[in-house]
């Protein structure tokens, strides 16, 4: 497209999502839930398509030398498809908070006076990678009653092409617009500066990928963004801890997956605790090829791990979102030192204690910054279908309107609603 022509398709796509989000918004919740059960249906019934697809698309950033997590990112397998489509049936299987009439009080003067949750609009999407994106996003689109523009990365663009037709044919059948969801089928840059700098049609922006594309959405927007920029995400191992329950867990929360941003990248481990540890953890990572960023403590104590990949931490590791197979590791003198190191090098986005001490747990929970806090279990339950969203549309580490994993609620807004019988003020 020339300059000219793409500005008109971004508002053309604007104008047909407002007119969408204004249909959308009146929905009933049978009519969303409907759409959203034969969205599920259709990723089942569409797998081998999807994959030829997706295929194309792999090709293609192979040969174009995409980093492995990125490409990892990019697979549309049977399985991230399947937990797509029970995504889309948890969500339609939700009340429905559209029209949520909360906090209703009676004030002197007689008028009754309380919120009511509503859609946000239109909200565009921004991604890097991951196609399923295509799927979460619109699915919460479709529950909170919004409409989306949806652009993702040129390298996913054939899968998010094939998952967009799906998406429409799904609203279509349940009588709802097909300009609900729409994608920007062009990989021309341009796109992303007109979407996020139409505030006549776009409410929000959410960027969802790596850091330099948030930075710059974030400097750029003209529409307020939701976003976290990285997560370097830290396990805690306290003293007193179940060794072997730390074991697993910090093995899981680092190897599970090593490209989500909920992977730990970041190990502190008590004073007390840390010559039982480190030990058992390294012999772990080092099976797996874990690469180790140590501070001298902890280097010391690993060192007799045979087939250990160890070197010494830099001060930049700390502040590290690795997303492959390399962690940094430092022994602290114990719970205040390890809330002190997460608050001033993590990225506010999930960290974790594992602790037999109930009051250690409670303080961790209450003084660490982060969007989510967890008790003996795995930062990678970071996630909205983990967390019974259904699906999520990015983790926010910002602190308005919404935090943590986003969800059917971050994607609303509420209003006051005023019930009288004739008050007048005076």
């Amino acid at each position: 497209m020339t300059p000219h022509t793409l500005a008109e398709h971004m508002q053309l796509l604007g104008a047909q999502a407002k007119t969408a989000a204004a249909h959308m918004a009146k929905a009933s919740a049978a009519l969303k839930s409907q759409a959203l059960r034969n969205l599920a249906a259709l990723l089942r019934a569409n797998v081998d398509a999807l994959q030829i697809d997706n295929a194309k698309d792999i090709a293609r950033a192979t040969a174009a030398g995409l980093e492995a997590p990125m490409v990892d990112r990019l697979k549309l397998s049977p399985k991230v498809l399947e937990t797509c489509a029970q995504g889309c049936e948890q969500l339609a299987s939700m009340p429905d908070v559209i029209g949520e009439i909360m906090g209703m009080k009676q004030q002197p003067s007689g008028i009754r006076v309380g919120q009511m949750r509503v859609p946000i609009g239109v909200f565009g999407m921004i991604f890097e990678s991951r196609p399923n994106v295509t799927i979460e996003a619109a699915s919460l689109a479709i529950k909170s009653g919004n409409a989306c523009i949806l652009r993702g990365g040129s390298e996913a663009i054939e899968s998010n092409k094939a998952l967009a037709l799906l998406v429409q044919q799904a609203l279509v059948a349940a009588g709802l617009p097909a300009h609900a969801v729409q994608l920007v089928s062009t990989t021309d840059r341009e796109a992303v500066g007109h979407l996020i700098a139409m505030p006549e049609f776009v409410d929000v922006i959410i960027p969802r990928g790596g850091k330099g594309l948030i930075e710059r959405i974030s400097r750029d927007a003209k529409v307020p963004v939701i976003k976290h920029l990285d997560g370097n995400c830290h396990t805690y191992v306290d003293d007193p801890c179940d060794m072997d329950m730390a074991v697993t867990v910090t093995d899981n929360a680092k190897t599970q997956k090593y490209s989500p941003c909920n992977a730990s990248e970041s190990v502190l481990v008590a004073r007390g605790v840390a010559a039982a540890f480190l030990p058992r953890i390294g012999r772990v990572f080092a099976d797996k090829g874990v690469e180790m960023r140590c501070c001298p403590e902890a280097r010391a104590l690993l060192a007799s791990v045979q087939g250990a990949q160890l070197k010494d931490a830099t001060e930049q590791d700390w502040f590290e979102e690795y997303l492959g197979p390399i962690v940094s590791i430092k022994v602290v003198d114990g719970l205040d030192a390890a809330i002190e190191h997460i608050n001033h090098y993590g990225s506010h986005h999930t960290e974790a204690i594992l602790t037999r001490d109930h009051m250690h747990a409670q303080r961790f929970l209450r003084e660490v910054d982060s969007s989510s806090v967890m008790v003996n279990a795995s930062t990678r339950f970071a996630d909205g279908f983990e967390y019974g969203l259904g699906a999520e549309i990015g983790i926010s580490t910002d602190k308005f309107h919404a935090r943590g994993p986003v969800g059917i609620e971050g994607l609303t807004s509420l209003k006051y609603v005023v019930l009288g019988q004739g008050e007048i003020r005076h």
